[in-house]
């Protein structure tokens, strides 16, 4: 079974699926403005900062105008002026923040860019160089702005599965099992070099692939999860599924 397979195998859906989800955060955060609303928010933007500013960038912008931009399409988000056009039956949670960032690219030229530098806005806490390597593209990658933010976000939506993946890991104690299999997440079930992990782990390889298989199908209801997150209504996880799916194998 390929990673691609993998992801769009299975049919997992928790009791509670749709009870907290990215959209009912920013929802809460525009209807009552709450300081545990605005705090959720404001870690959904930590999270989800890279596919925007990859897309500015690929836009044509310089770096620390890219910066300045991404800062402002969450500050804007963050006070609510963004939050009176979201509307999970409308888009996806990734199309309200794209639409975000394009209003405020509208809104906001290089002049008030420069002003806006040293006024003392309260940025939000950005690994931009690491972005900035991942952004810059190769020279036979011809993405529009619009491919390079959809390819970023599930990079992103896979890289927040895996860390909460390996957060339950470690919960239970089993960080050195999940350092070990986490490997076996890519490529087909026959590739995966069983024997050897059953000698490192002291395992039977019995027991080596029951562990395989149990990370595989919670690595599966964690993206599911996730993308329940971003979405309006159940019907919209399948379709997304499926697109994330093409991405991850670079369609």
């Amino acid at each position: 079974m390929t990673t691609s397979a993998m992801l769009s195998s299975g049919s997992v859906w928790p009791k509670n699926y749709f009870a907290t989800t990215h959209w009912s955060v920013v929802l809460a955060a525009g209807r009552d403005d709450t300081t545990r609303a605005r705090a959720a928010l404001e870690i959904l933007c930590q999270t989800y900062w890279r596919p925007l500013y990859c897309y500015v960038r690929r836009r044509g912008y310089s770096p620390e105008d890219a910066q300045d931009l991404t800062q402002e399409c969450f500050h804007r988000v963050l006070e609510g002026q963004s939050l009176a056009h979201a509307d999970p039956h409308r888009g996806k949670f990734r199309s309200f923040l794209l639409g975000a960032m394009n209003h405020c690219l509208a809104d906001v030229s290089a002049r008030r860019l420069a002003q806006k530098r040293g006024s003392g806005q309260s940025p939000l806490s950005l690994e931009w160089a690491a972005a900035e390597q991942r952004t810059m593209p190769e020279p036979a990658d011809h993405k529009t702005p619009d491919q390079a933010f959809d390819q970023e976000w599930a990079t992103t939506l896979l890289t927040e599965v895996l860390n909460r993946l390996e957060g339950e890991y470690w919960d239970a104690g089993k960080t050195e099992l999940f350092d070990a299999l986490k490997q076996t997440l890519v490529g087909t079930r026959e590739s995966q070099p069983y024997a050897m992990l059953a000698q490192q782990l002291g395992l039977n390889e019995g027991a080596l692939r029951t562990a395989v298989h149990r990370l595989r199908k919670r690595y599966r209801e964690l993206v599911r999860e996730e993308i329940a997150n971003t979405v309006g209504t159940p019907e919209e996880v399948d379709e997304e599924m499926r697109y994330l799916v093409k991405l991850s194998a670079g369609g």
